[in-house]
């Protein structure tokens, strides 16, 4: 199968022009795109040009010219509306010739920030209900440019991305992020959720770092349920930026969420041991502390199974396993059973 998909390639190339490059770019999203793509996803982001501050509907291919420049390389899955590759050997062949694909993380990036850079996306109203037919590409650039950022960022994607976030707490992006993240998002919860926020959902150092010399944000600032950047870092297991915000005195590394949990609760739930460290790093840090429901890092570290943490806090002196959460039950270091009591959700 290896030499067939040789000379397709070749014959996608051969066609030189637009046909080359539409048929190489449509590979490289299908191929590294962070799920399915639907049909008008893939021809919205193959229609943006870099640098450009709208899309031109003229430039929007058909998914029939796309087959074509792709030499039959994909095809769309009638059944679920979304555009994949001909053969799972075919993800396998790509995989393995990276140099098809010229860092195609930081080209998604670019293109994602492009489109939600556009005049129209802007103009947008920030607001769940509002219909978007029009711009079938929203959802998954606002979902995922951070995603490729964070694992390719060039130059390009860190200036459109700091673009982006300035005035990210009245764009509509920040709605889609938080709808995918959590189940029950309030209406005005994006008024909460700032750029620096945001730079830290996704773990992307860099972007943190320069929007912090900006000296725009208040780096305690509680956004959506409380969350700030160092507890967004610290949930997600985000070392680098946990770091970057530790480094800065200002920072309230004990500063709780409204439900009383700190940025070392959340790691330790998660299971982050070097985040879980960094923060027991800061000696105003309070290992068993505990949230609203009584429950403490090392309960929920426990409770989740996660062994390595349990055992990083049990090696503080501050920390009592005896502690009672507010239903009575002790800090036993246990995995939880089916029947057992789990701590309350996020």
């Amino acid at each position: 199968m290896g030499h067939a998909y040789d000379a397709t390639i070749e014959r996608i190339k051969a066609q030189g022009g637009d046909k080359s490059r539409l048929g190489i770019e449509a590979l490289m999203w299908v191929s590294h795109a962070e799920r399915p793509l639907s049909v008008g996803e893939l021809c919205h982001a193959l229609a943006t040009e870099l640098g450009s501050t709208d899309c031109n509907p003229d430039n929007i291919p058909s998914i029939a010219t796309l087959v074509g420049c792709c030499q039959g390389l994909i095809t769309v899955d009638r059944e679920a509306s979304t555009v994949r590759l001909i053969h799972f050997t075919l993800k396998e062949y790509l995989s393995s010739h990276p140099h098809i694909f010229s860092r195609p993380h930081s080209s998604m990036a670019e293109i994602c920030l492009t489109y939600l850079n556009s005049q129209h996306v802007k103009a947008f109203p920030v607001n769940p209900f509002y219909h978007t037919r029009d711009t079938p590409f929203l959802e998954y650039s606002s979902v995922y440019w951070g995603v490729h950022a964070k694992r390719e960022l060039s130059d390009c994607a860190r200036s459109l991305a700091l673009d982006l976030l300035q005035g990210y707490d009245s764009h509509i992006s920040a709605e889609h992020l938080l709808e995918n993240e959590v189940w029950d998002l309030g209406f005005d919860s994006t008024t909460h959720f700032n750029g620096l926020h945001c730079a830290s959902f996704f773990g992307i150092a860099e972007v943190v770092a320069a929007l912090i010399e900006m000296k725009c944000y208040d780096l305690n600032k509680g956004g959506f349920r409380g969350w700030t950047a160092l507890l967004w870092a610290a949930k997600k297991g985000h070392e680098e930026v946990v770091r970057v915000l530790l480094g800065r005195e200002e920072v309230n590394p004990n500063k709780r969420d409204r439900r009383g949990r700190t940025p070392l609760w959340h790691a330790a739930g998660g299971g982050y041991e070097e985040v879980v460290k960094m923060l027991l790093g800061r000696e105003e840090v309070s290992p068993d502390m505990p949230d609203d429901h009584g429950n403490t890092p090392l309960s929920i570290a426990a409770q989740c199974g996660h062994e390595g943490v349990v055992k990083i806090l049990l090696g503080r002196k501050e920390v009592n396993p005896e502690r009672l959460d507010s239903d009575g039950y002790c800090e036993s270091p246990a995995p939880p059973t089916p029947t057992s009591r789990s701590v309350r959700p996020y």
